[in-house]
């Protein structure tokens, strides 16, 4: 499976461009680039993570993007509070966010279940081995 096809990646790739629109014209430089920096990294670091090697890293990357989620909802509260962010907007960038963090934490599991299978079937064929010799 790519990356692509994940909807978790989709959703937070498309949540990430809402925001780069929306935010287009924000002469508050700092706050653009942060708000749109953690917006960015969530999609980007499930991707990464796809592309390594290892189940394990994969889990890693998706922890980043989780943490990513979590720094996103905050700053989009701080930009609705100081007035850069409509609510409604607002609202909706913090509803998919959780959405999508929930959605990475569910894909976690499920990694986290295969991984636990595949070691016990490795375990289980070590057994084996040990009990024939």
């Amino acid at each position: 499976m790519k990356f692509e096809d994940l909807e978790v990646w989709k959703r937070s790739a498309r949540l990430s461009a809402e925001i780069y629109k929306a935010l287009a014209d924000l002469k508050d430089y700092g706050f653009k680039d942060q708000l749109c920096r953690s917006g960015l990294s969530v999609p980007s670091n499930i991707a990464e993570g796809m592309e390594r090697d290892s189940q394990k890293e994969f889990l890693q990357f998706l922890r980043f993007a989780k943490g990513s989620c979590g720094e996103l909802r905050t700053q989009v509260y701080i930009g609705q509070e100081i007035g850069y962010v409509e609510k409604q907007k607002a609202q909706a960038w913090i509803q998919e966010s959780k959405e999508i963090s929930s959605m990475i934490v569910g894909l976690m599991k499920s990694i986290k279940a295969r991984m636990a299978t595949e070691n016990c079937t490795v375990n289980s064929e070590h057994s084996s081995r040990e009990t024939e010799n």
